[in-house]
């Protein structure tokens, strides 16, 4: 696997690829002193089932003892992936997407609608995580509320899509400026560099390559400011505010996103 120097947020964790910390970003929460998300509490990857075992002594490192997989059943089985053994650490199930969108004939027409129009099938595209992640992503956000002093790691497999749209519903939750959210997002494209061979040939062992899929798969491995920005407004042309699609799509109450903004934002 390739090697990187790495910067904060990014960590290190061995065999993992786009692997940071959600955390010390300025809050607009409150009126009172500069405030500032937690750091090393909530970390975001991609697939961990390669982790090697220097990986995991550092994983255990940072404190985290749960790690929450938005992938779905049949993606798993498709890139062959394991779920690490790591003494301490829980690994649960949070699959996100639906099973149907990994078959090679769903992945070679999302690719044909990425080569063709980049930035509105992204936005159709998170939407759609919205409208079917709720009980996925609460389970994280219960996660958060039940042991907010124990670092999660969240992931699917390039750590960009799924995971992306959970941190920013969150960041935005927390109080997040759009153009912090739109950063953090597009910090993706640094996080992968290294591994796009890599995620590419899996694409070409499940869709039969022409020339539109391939340019559709580099789209779909973008993840460009612009991209945010407009997600940030679609996420407010449907849902009002992020605390909106919070209360509609999961079971989660105002007062419980109060908690979450108590529990994770500090004085700076």
């Amino acid at each position: 696997m390739a090697t990187q120097t790495l910067h904060p947020p990014f960590v290190s964790i061995e065999g993992v690829i786009n692997a940071r910390s959600i955390g010390g970003f300025a809050s607009t929460q409150g009126d009172g002193p500069d405030l500032v998300l937690k750091p090393t509490i909530l970390f975001r990857s991609g697939d961990p089932s390669r982790i090697t075992p220097r990986g995991k002594e550092q994983l255990l490192a940072l404190g985290i003892r749960r790690v929450f997989d938005f992938r779905a059943d049949d993606e798993i089985a498709s890139y062959k992936s394991t779920t690490p053994i790591i003494a301490g650490v829980e690994f649960l199930r949070a699959p996100v997407s639906e099973n149907r969108a990994f078959d090679p004939v769903s992945l070679a027409a999302r690719m044909k609608e990425f080569a063709g129009n980049e930035l509105e099938t992204f936005v159709r595209l998170y939407h759609e995580i919205l409208e079917i992640g709720g009980p996925a992503f609460e389970m994280v956000f219960r996660h958060m509320l039940e042991r907010p002093d124990e670092p999660c790691l969240i992931h699917c497999t390039a750590g960009k899509d799924r995971t992306g749209i959970f941190t920013a519903i969150l960041l935005m939750l927390l109080g997040v400026n759009d153009e912090e959210i739109t950063k953090e997002y597009a910090l993706t494209a640094v996080g992968l560099e290294p591994y796009l061979p890599l995620l590419i040939e899996r694409f070409k062992q499940q869709v039969p390559g022409d020339v539109d899929s391939w340019e559709g798969a580099m789209k779909m491995a973008s993840s460009r400011p612009a991209t945010m920005v407009a997600t940030l407004k679609m996420v407010r042309e449907k849902y009002g505010t992020a605390e909106g699609w919070v209360t509609s799509d999961t079971t989660l109450t105002k007062e419980d996103v109060f908690a979450l903004r108590r529990n994770f934002v500090m004085e700076a």
